[in-house]
Order: structure tokens, then sequence, then C-alpha cells
């Protein structure tokens, strides 16, 4: 398994994860599909500013390569949030189970570090206890549940919210957008290294 920062062309392999599970499940709040280039545009918007990867099996046939994918986003828009941001993440239902989730949420909080962001935060539709597993396993903590908050499939649904620390243990300095990161030629040689350790793990 290779994982590596996420391209527009990826939208379809993505949509074949994410689409059943808006379609199928209240997972997601989403209640349409995103089409195609719906879905390449959210990757491109992302990429200018946050990490979305993909987990890819290169013995797969393309249209089946991405296994998963994980992103981050912004949490807030008011200023002082700026630190913080908020998680995704979807493995492919035959996949699940294989540590993909994890290997995948650890490259990109890698990326977060390095960005300068202190603060992850992910919430989960409850019940789902794979979900809350990944979570826990990877130190986040549970931060509350907010009862009721999405009606989908003519039922209320809770969402459980959870919070991790990103330890960099430094003064906060202004985040770093990643084209600007990709820009810079120390942390590409420091990107390149991840992109190495991922490709091996």
């Amino acid at each position: 398994m290779q994982i590596r920062l996420a391209k527009a062309t990826d939208a379809t392999n993505c949509l074949r994860i994410y689409g059943p599970i808006v379609r199928d499940t209240a997972i997601s709040f989403e209640e349409a599909v995103p089409t195609t280039e719906e879905f390449a545009t959210r990757i491109s918007t992302t990429l200018e500013r946050f990490p979305w990867l993909v987990c890819c099996d290169p013995s797969a046939p393309p249209d089946h390569s991405v296994v998963g994918y994980a992103y981050a986003g912004t949490h807030r828009d008011r200023a002082a949030y700026r630190w913080t941001t908020e998680s995704a993440i979807y493995v492919d239902v035959n996949h699940q189970g294989k540590g993909i989730g994890h290997r995948l949420y650890a490259a990109l909080f890698d990326i977060l570090r390095m960005q300068g962001f202190q603060t992850v935060v992910a919430g989960a539709t409850v019940p789902n206890a794979s979900s809350v597993a990944i979570h826990e396993r990877l130190g986040f903590k549970t931060i509350g549940v907010f009862q009721n908050v999405g009606f989908k499939f003519e039922k209320w649904h809770s969402t459980q919210w959870f919070e991790l620390d990103l330890e960099t243990n430094h003064a906060p300095r202004e985040p770093i957008p990643l084209c600007e990161l990709l820009r810079d030629e120390g942390a590409v040689k420091k990107f390149d290294a991840f992109r190495s350790k991922t490709r091996h793990r």
C-alpha cells in the first residue's frame, strides 16, 4: 500500500468509497451523492490549505486502486480557531480492519504538525464502533455527544466528537497552507522523507 497526496483525478475512486456511505447510511449527513466534478473541486480546494491523502493498492485495477482516504479542513471560520482543524476518514468496506485507517490518519497528522496546527477535532455519527475505536486508538479524547443533530432516513442521529492534541510544543505560529509548504525547499525535503516512510508502512 502507498499513501500519497490526492489529485483531482482521484475523485472517481474516492466517490466509489464515499457514494454508498451517503446513499445508504447516516455516517455522512449529506443526502445526495456529489457528482465527480463536485468531488474533484473539493479535493482541489482542500489541497490549497490542507492535506488530502489517499491510500492506494498498486496491484489493484486503476478504478479500484484507492482503498481509503483522509483529509483535514477548516473547523471554524473565526480567526482564533485557525490552529485547529477538523479531520475525516473513509476506508473501503472491503479493506477495513487492515490498519489502513490508522496509517492514513498517522500520515495526515504528520503533515498537520509540519504545517503548525495544534489541535484536530473529528465527529462520528453514533453508534459506530469502528469509528470510535480508530479515534481512541490514535489518542483522541471524547469531548461530548451532540444529541439528535441530524435527521436522515426518517430518524434522528447523534454525533460523538473527539479532540486530539498534536503536541507540537511550540508557541503558536501561523499555520502554513499546504500549497505554501510544498514551495519551501526544506519542507519539501521533509515531505519527500514522509512519502518514503509511508510507502513502506
